[in-house]
């Protein structure tokens, strides 16, 4: 896997200095990029992915909705991790570069069709922590999913609803919470305004 990110990494800078990329491009537009600089068709990323051709035509298109664990999934394939997918100014003077992030130069990704936008508050993922804030629209739902490592946070404005294995967490402005993120986890926004989270995960996830 780290040497097929380094690859990856590689034709991705090297495809954005040639201006072969959009890097404000929707999630979907980007995904297309990238899998034309690794050489997939359509049917061999879709089969990787276990998804179908018509799914993933959409997702590209930006015409269905892209839940974060078949993002995952997509990434894999690509070899690369999801942070690739962050969007942002990134005009951060070099003193501050590794260590501030001013909330004008936040990544964000936006997961199409969900009402879920993160924003990377970590000036960069090489560390052991990933911090990020989650904007959750009234009634949107990530889906359930699970990946390595361990999460905590607290909701910060709004309702959520977070499910751990299987177990319902109904959780108002203030609280917090802590779990292993290899337990299947969901949440959604049951309220009716937007539910704002911030999380903690190591290693880092995105």
């Amino acid at each position: 896997m780290a040497t097929r990110s380094i690859r990856a990494a590689d034709e991705w800078a090297a495809a954005e200095a040639k201006g072969d990329l959009d890097l404000e491009a929707a999630v979907g537009g980007q995904i297309r990029e990238l899998r034309k600089i690794k050489k997939l068709t359509l049917a061999q990323l879709a089969q990787a992915a276990d998804i179908s051709v018509g799914y993933l035509s959409q997702l590209e298109r930006n015409q269905s909705k892209l839940p974060i664990g078949v993002l995952k999934k997509l990434s894999d394939v690509l070899g690369v991790h999801m942070n690739w997918f962050f969007n942002g100014n990134m005009q951060a003077t070099a003193d501050e570069r590794d260590v501030v992030v001013r909330k004008a130069h936040r990544r964000r990704l936006t997961f199409t069709g969900l009402g879920i936008v993160e924003e990377l508050l970590s000036p960069n993922l090489a560390g052991p922590l990933e911090l990020l804030m989650s904007t959750i629209e009234p009634g949107a739902d990530s889906g359930e999913y699970s990946h390595d490592g361990d999460e905590a946070g607290v909701l910060v404005a709004g309702q959520l609803d977070l499910w751990v294995d299987g177990k319902l967490f109904q959780l108002e402005e203030g609280d917090s919470f802590s779990f292993s993120s290899t337990s299947q986890h969901r949440c959604a926004n049951p309220g009716t305004v937007p539910a704002k989270v911030v999380w903690v995960i190591t290693p880092p996830h995105y």
